[in-house]
């Protein structure tokens, strides 16, 4: 079980294990927003209802920059797991086959890392691409790459309970929370 904790400004930042979650509401440092309904976690001296969202006391600034980094596990929640040239999902692939990064303008061509040059591949696609421009491949994506808003990245690869979707849809809109639901 896990906890979203929100920044003071109620921005949701993160999930943390309700273990975290009880350390900073015990230090100070945070407040129960949300309590699973029931559950209490019990000590020698407390007891307390088991969070399931938390509220940071004080504001803590986060740079955007650090949001918008490409892993591969956001690259493959952004592209919904699924090869960007033959249209295979992850659950599709051989045994010995599997998710890849590619480059559309490979590194060695002067590619850079940025979220408009990568896809995901699978890497049968991948090698038979290699070191050529799609074009030269006769390989063509399926969409073209796009810098994903940082919301998309972060929440992606989570999963949320009804209780915590009210939050993100609260910050960020039902838009927001539709297109992570569909991810």
């Amino acid at each position: 079980m896990r906890c979203l904790a929100l920044n003071a400004s109620f921005e949701p930042l993160t999930m943390v294990p309700v273990r975290r979650a009880l350390r900073l509401v015990i230090d100070g440092k945070a407040v129960i927003v949300e309590a699973d309904k029931g559950a209490v976690v019990r000590s020698e001296r407390l007891e307390i209802p088991r969070p399931a969202v938390i509220r940071l006391v004080r504001f803590v600034h986060v740079p955007r920059r650090f949001r918008r980094q490409v892993t591969n596990t956001f690259l493959f929640a952004r592209d919904q797991y699924q090869c960007q040239f033959c249209g295979r999902h992850q659950i599709q692939l051989k045994p010995r086959e599997c998710l890849t990064r590619d480059h559309l303008v490979p590194l060695s061509r002067g590619g850079t890392n940025a979220w408009t040059n990568v896809l995901t591949a699978c890497s049968s696609c991948n090698t038979r691409k290699g070191n050529l421009l799609p074009e030269e491949a006769g390989m063509h994506p399926i969409r073209v790459p796009f810098e994903p808003h940082f919301v998309h990245l972060s929440w992606a690869v989570r999963r949320l309970t009804p209780i915590q979707n009210r939050y993100i849809r609260l910050f960020y809109g039902a838009d927001v929370l539709a297109t992570l639901e569909a991810m």
